[in-house]
């Protein structure tokens, strides 16, 4: 399964990035492998507006089956349920800890938005 983690950094030990459309590159990990590549986010790192929508189009877009961030917002959470990406929320630690959390079951799946709009 190919999922995208939200990263502060560029591999499997940096930490798990809190923000969904803010983060600073989200890490697409095949979870049957272990090999991953990095797609930058650094068009909606500083976006004043829309960076929940446009990096929820490039998850969505990157083909993969689930995200695990920190917290997603709604306009976000509606963009990738409408792509058809399941959302984990609260992931914490590294990347690769947060990888092997959602294969352990210990991720429940987000049914809704944790936090308002344009959350920093």
């Amino acid at each position: 399964m190919k999922i995208a983690v939200t990263s502060q950094g560029r591999t499997l030990d940096d930490p798990v990035d809190p923000r969904f459309g803010r983060a600073k590159c989200f890490l697409v990990v095949d979870t049957e492998t272990g090999a991953f590549s990095v797609a930058d986010n650094t068009q909606n790192f500083n976006a004043p507006q829309g960076a929940g929508v446009q990096a929820g189009k490039t998850i969505s877009d990157l083909g993969v089956s689930a995200l695990i961030s920190g917290h997603v917002g709604p306009k976000a959470y509606a963009t990738l349920q409408a792509g058809g990406v399941a959302i984990y929320v609260g992931g914490k630690g590294t990347v690769g800890e947060a990888v092997e959390q959602f294969k352990a079951g210990a991720l429940a799946r987000a049914d809704s938005p944790d936090v308002e709009g344009h959350w920093v």
